[in-house]
């Protein structure tokens, strides 16, 4: 019998019925769209977070694109975004005319290199085409990156940082949650994620009060909040007064009553990744090219378990008469797409980001994962001479 990739039925029965009946107590109150749980999850999720304020909207690529509409992010602004992620991170740059600048990533943690992150920002600024305005920064697979390495090169020119935790909500370093380093966390809560909803959802988070008052009226057709209102008298109702061009970007009141209830637990389901991924470290090093490398003081929420094989597409074939699910992210990176391919690229290409396409592979992780399981992943993988 084929094994899931990800066992979300598992976690529903653990929490016993607790969902459900958060469900059903929103359908029952009757405010489905920015109901009284939606406030009561965005003061819990800022909680968790270690932020001030926490702001639910639709999905994980909105939650991108609001802050860089609050900056005012333009034509002729350069983001700097990693190749080796999914697509939501580029996209949102020509949304709003800006040019997304392509960076390679550290060979050992997927993640954006700050070495190659610097020179790309200090040519953009030789070649003066282009003026850099942002980096955002993935947590992929669910590992931070490395935050005050990026952070440093921002200061230095004065750019913002998003922390694209859209895997990664929940990683840390040394304790601290990226947005000690960042502007802004912004995270997706589609279900596949480690908290997940039972649809599409996603959240910012930040700790600049005006910032946040931006977004909330970017998430809701530009709406009037409390600082446009200073000092200012209106004739009419400033419900359907809009100060900014925006968007409807709400997260759904039924999809916040699921996400109180799992981020009730989430902690927890972090700390069972990370034994799971531990052991899975231990039985797969003699079998593979490279098990994932956690940098000393980084807690990875582990949304994706990946390993490094030479003969990854036969692996995959191999998992599947096994009856193992896998995954590849991403075969084909961003930089490579064909919607993607005339932005520019970091000096000297993306090699490490080309390399690793074509031997990385993700194996079957969720929090309920029991040993039996594991030991049957583990034993398909080793028993693939290939």
């Amino acid at each position: 019998m084929s094994l899931p990739f990800i066992d979300l039925q598992a976690q529903r029965l653990r929490l016993g019925g607790k969902i459900e009946a958060a469900i059903m107590e929103a359908v029952e109150g009757g405010a489905y769209v920015m109901g009284p749980q939606v406030r009561t999850f965005e003061a819990d999720l800022a909680a968790f977070g270690q932020a001030k304020h926490a702001l639910g909207c639709a999905n994980g690529t909105e939650a991108l694109v609001l802050p860089l509409m609050a900056w005012g992010i333009r034509p002729g602004d350069a983001v700097f975004v990693p190749s080796f992620t999914f697509c939501a991170t580029a996209e949102v740059v020509p949304w709003l005319g800006a040019t997304p600048v392509f960076i390679d990533i550290d060979p050992r943690t997927y993640n954006m290199d700050p070495g190659h992150l610097e020179a790309a920002i200090e040519a953009t600024i030789a070649e003066g085409r282009l003026k850099p305005r942002v980096v955002i920064a993935v947590d992929l697979f669910g590992q931070p990156a490395d935050y005050p390495a990026i952070k440093a090169m921002c200061d230095k020119h004065g750019l913002k940082l998003i922390a694209d935790s859209a895997q990664g909500f929940g990683c840390t370093i040394n304790g601290d949650h990226p947005l000690k380093w960042a502007d802004v966390t912004t995270t997706s809560f589609f279900p596949a994620k480690p908290l997940g909803c039972y649809g599409d959802g996603g959240a910012v988070l930040t700790d600049d009060d005006d910032l946040a008052q931006e977004i909330d009226s970017y998430r809701v057709h530009g709406k009037a909040v409390a600082k446009d209102l200073v000092g200012r008298t209106f004739e009419h109702d400033t419900k359907y007064l809009n100060m900014r061009v925006g968007m409807n970007s709400r997260l759904d009141t039924v999809q916040a009553a699921v996400l109180i209830e799992k981020l009730k637990v989430f902690g927890h389901e972090i700390e069972w990744r990370t034994r799971i991924a531990a052991r899975y470290n231990e039985l797969l090093a003699p079998h593979v090219a490279a098990v994932p490398h956690l940098p000393a003081g980084n807690v990875s929420n582990w949304a994706q378990y990946t390993i490094e094989h030479p003969d990854r597409d036969g692996l995959a074939i191999h998992l599947k008469e096994q009856g193992v699910p896998s995954a590849v992210y991403y075969p084909i990176p961003c930089h490579l797409q064909p919607a993607y391919q005339h932005h520019p690229r970091g000096p000297q290409g993306l090699p490490v980001t080309e390399a690793k396409k074509d031997v990385v592979i993700s194996l079957p992780m969720h929090s309920d994962l029991d040993e039996a399981t594991q030991d049957r992943i583990v034993a398909a993988v080793a028993s693939y001479k290939g």
